[in-house]
């Protein structure tokens, strides 16, 4: 039973009262008492660890629209890692809403154990508290984002510099014997403070909470060097987060010493990162523990821990934490099944009384369940409430998700106990999902489900003929997490240079018509096979015909999984979907790939339709949903006065052109800014009701979309997108047509540009230069899409890949030049679009694009492990079009 039946099951369930319901069975029951309080809603659980590489890789949209709390992050200038950089990243973040930037101040070395220069101890220490004079200094110029800083003067010291190693202050563990690593501790302490008297400063920063850091504590308060913020890592699972963290709090009782605010930050392993139903149970436990907590890092740097696709889109993971940040109000108690015990049933929900409203999110087992809230308050819900059900599923590492799928949305009878329970059939333990219950009984029209069937087909138990096959797996499992998590825990291999394999698929479908195709996949960037072309090619055809070539993605690692999309044409009945090394019509594979599963959906009016964001489920700002409102849709609407506001994240399947609808019941006027662009279009609104519709640029993956009242009181009911065309005006310009300077040249190198030609070598200084004249219909915004390679990657001193994401310094008619980033696309013949906004003049315009290297902070000194490029990347062609109908 697919997530379709999930709808199908409720859209029948919900429409009666479920007090008192008799089942055949009774299900696993996640009960939520939205009469206990249990406390205000923190968010704390959307922090990272080395999640941002730069401002832009990831977007100022994706770091926003997580929600992101904190982030841990190298020192300034340090050689640990390409970017990230603490300074650099510091007012990207902060401005994105961002609350504090923890500094590892170790990282300012290399290697893991850290490279730590001295003869002895002594002199070791000498040498670090030299650097961290430094880090301290350059802190304090940083004006008002330095109250956001907090330092960790030591990482893993257990393991590091108070350890047993030969990089090691006396090779002797502080767990041992604690007092050399102690007096280390103060004297860094002190000199942090001498230096900036509101410093804030963490640790101990161990990789456990080890018993021993209950000495810490005592030898902390009885030299009144106690740290700002307890910092521990949590590599272990949820239900240790509960365990430590109440173990903590005794000892502060017991040392005699007020609570401290608590960042564990590091938390999960690879099998849990980028998997909505895995994450969602740490989420449930850092949030019942108030605390702030950063995702691990394993993989790259500025992908958001497995969070963020190319510099803009976001995957499931993301998604999940999306939902996480929009809660509001204060948490409720939630019964899970399992209490505090991993791979079960676990959730978190909040209740805002001024919103009147109230979510929950949960995951992590598949299966039926049922979700009961219970004590549901009449004086703020009524008699009914209206119960919008959603699905957020795993979208792979590498692998961009739409918004989270709507699996139904109904108006539900209270049961005369004051309960409502929702079942929950077919669930997928690698989904999370989302509930929001709000006031019913305004003759709203539910929405649809977004889809109306699917079904996942895993490639283990497809047909497999010809040379080459392999089953790989088990890959990543609750006994294995340090692998990666696969669908089905199994792949095949076999797609490869010089393979005859066919991977045969055998579906059923249920009716005639057009069927969206997934195909997940990866292949390893820096294998042998796959270095030639880049991204493998495979064939797919339907029943032995129709072929078409399919090119698939590339990730870091193996089995760091993607998808490529197509659609496919199919009638009612048996099908064979076949994905070939060969095809008689199109050519041979070249690369090596890995399959792990095939998803289809009938691409039906419901899929078709306009996305719906409904304004009551937006972030609100000024204002607050009301629910009085006759026909709205859903459960209400959002009235604007003059400056509050209405925040949407909006999610584009591609860049360009897409109408924009904004459906509201009159009232007043408002302003409506694109990405933080204030969008040069007529106020929307009205005095009564009716539809604004605006066709602009949306950029592939987020965007944020803002309505804010300007006159009266716009009564806003929801936004719709929908893709369009032939209203913006758009020209694409060949990289190559360009003028070229110094080294830089065009090339045919590279079999996947557009025309198989590009531009490379631009940058490395401000004489190899690409320049474009571009021409614009009318003065103002405009999106220069950008298409790119880049594949540079910096030696590594562990697991961790070191990509590189390059820069273009980007001048518009000569005016100062604006730095852009762009992420690794894991190979130079893989290319990636980037939409830069600029402002146009009417007429010709002149772009010009170059780059050098950065020096570091201080700017006298250069990296020295080749970690800033001074290239660009190689430059495709670049489109320029307008960003709003006129």
């Amino acid at each position: 039973m697919g997530a379709a039946a999930v709808a199908a099951v409720l859209t029948t369930m919900l429409a009666v009262p479920s007090a008192g319901m008799a089942q055949a069975a009774e299900p696993e029951r996640l009960v939520i008492d939205l009469a206990t309080d249990t406390g205000a809603f923190h968010g704390g659980a959307s922090g990272s660890l080395y999640g941002i590489y730069g401002d832009g890789a990831p977007s100022r949209n994706l770091i926003e629209g997580m929600h992101l709390r904190t982030v841990s992050t190298k020192a300034q200038d340090g050689p640990q890692h390409p970017g990230a950089d603490a300074l650099e990243i510091l007012p990207p973040f902060v401005d994105s809403g961002g609350k504090d930037v923890y500094i590892y101040m170790t990282d300012i070395y290399r290697g893991f154990p850290y490279e730590w220069p001295g003869a002895d101890g002594p002199a070791k220490l000498a040498d670090f508290q030299e650097k961290i004079k430094k880090q301290v200094r350059q802190v304090l110029t940083m004006g008002d984002y330095k109250d956001h800083v907090v330092y960790v003067p030591f990482n893993e010291p257990e393991g590091n510099m108070f350890g047993t190693g030969n990089w090691s202050y006396n090779k002797t563990s502080w767990l041992n014997d604690p007092k050399d690593f102690f007096a280390a501790w103060k004297e860094t302490y002190r000199l942090i403070k001498s230096l900036d008297p509101n410093a804030r400063i963490a640790g101990p920063n161990t990789s456990l909470l080890f018993d021993q850091v209950k000495g810490f504590l005592q030898y902390a308060k009885a030299n009144d060097v106690i740290p700002d913020v307890m910092t521990w890592h949590e590599l272990s699972s949820p239900a240790a987060v509960r365990t430590s963290v109440a173990k903590y709090r005794q000892w502060e009782k017991e040392v005699g010493i007020d609570p401290l605010p608590i960042n564990v930050n590091e938390y999960g392993h690879n099998y849990h990162l980028s998997v909505p139903g895995q994450v969602v149970q740490w989420v449930s436990a850092i949030e019942e523990s108030k605390i702030d907590a950063d995702l691990a890092y394993w993989n790259i740097d500025g992908n958001l821990n497995d969070s963020a696709v190319d510099a803009n889109k976001g995957n499931g993971q993301w998604w999940l934490f999306n939902a996480y940040g929009q809660m509001s109000g204060h948490t409720v108690k939630v019964t899970a099944p399992h209490p505090n015990q991993q791979y079960t049933l676990q959730g978190v929900a909040t209740l805002d009384e001024k919103k009147k409203q109230s979510r929950a999110i949960f995951g992590g087992k598949s299966g039926d369940a049922d979700i009961v809230f219970q004590n549901i308050d009449p004086k703020l819900f009524g008699k009914t409430v209206h119960a919008t059900v959603q699905e957020i599923p795993w979208t792979g590492q590498v692998g961009d998700s739409a918004q989270p799928l709507r699996l139904a949305d109904q108006e539900v009878t209270v049961g005369k106990d004051g309960t409502v329970t929702l079942p929950m059939t077919a669930m997928n333990e690698m989904s999370a999902y989302q509930v929001i219950l709000s006031p019913g009984g305004n003759r709203g029209k539910p929405a649809d489900p977004s889809v109306s069937w699917r079904k996942t087909y895993e490639a283990e138990n497809a047909t497999y003929t010809g040379r080459g096959y392999s089953k790989n797996g088990p890959e990543g499992t609750p006994s294995d997490v340090g692998k990666f998590a696969t669908s089905g825990n199994y792949n095949v291999g076999g797609l490869r240079t010089g393979s005859d394999g066919v991977l045969s698929f055998d579906v059923d479908v249920p009716q005639n018509g057009t069927y969206d195709l997934s195909v997940f996949a990866n292949s390893y960037n820096l294998f042998d096979l796959v270095k030639e072309q880049g991204p493998t090619n495979v064939f797919l055809r339907v029943d032995g015909k129709d072929p078409q070539e399919l090119r698939l993605p590339l990730g870091y690692k193996w089995v760091v999984w993607g998808h490529t999309d197509t659609t496919v044409k199919l009638t009612a009945g048996k099908h064979r979907i076949t994905l070939a090394a060969q095809d008689p019509d199109l050519g041979v594979t070249k690369g090596d790939a890995i399959i792990d599963k095939m998803d289809l959906a009938l691409r039906d009016e419901n899929v078709t339709r306009p996305a719906i964001y409904e304004a009551e489920y937006a972030t609100v700002s000024g204002t607050r949903p009301g629910y009085d409102y006759r026909n709205a849709s859903g459960p209400g609407a959002v009235p604007l006065p003059k400056g509050a506001s209405a925040t949407f994240w909006v999610h584009s399947p591609t860049d360009g052109e897409a109408a924009v609808s904004l459906d509201h019941l009159g009232g007043g006027r408002a302003k409506v800014s694109l990405n933080g662009e204030k969008l040069d279009i007529p106020k929307v609104g009205a005095g009564k009701r009716g539809t604004d519709v605006m066709r602009v640029f949306l950029s592939a993956g987020i965007n944020k979309i803002t309505v804010t009242g300007t006159s009266g009181k716009l009564v806003l009911d929801r936004l719709r997108t929908a893709p369009s065309g032939g209203n913006l005006a758009t020209k694409v310009y060949q990289a190559e047509a360009g003028t070229l300077t110094g080294a830089a040249k065009a090339t045919e190198s590279y079999t996947f540009a557009t025309g198989g030609k590009a531009v490379t070598d631009i940058g490395n200084g401000k004489a190899n230069t690409l320049t474009l004249d571009v021409v614009a219909k009318r003065s103002g915004q405009h999106a220069v899409t950008i298409r790119y390679s880049n594949a540079e990657q910096a030696p590594a001193t562990h697991y961790n890949p070191d990509p590189i994401a390059r820069h273009a310094d980007l001048s518009v008619n000569g005016g100062p030049a604006h730095r852009v980033l762009f992420p690794t696309t894991f190979h130079f013949n893989s290319f990636r679009d980037l939409p830069v906004p600029v402002t146009l003049k009417k007429g010709t315009n002149r772009l010009t694009f170059t780059a050098q290297e950065l020096p570091d902070f201080d700017g006298d000194t250069y990296n020295q492990y080749d970690q800033r490029s001074p290239y660009a990347p190689v430059i495709d062609q670049v489109a320029v079009t307008q960003l709003t109908e006129k």
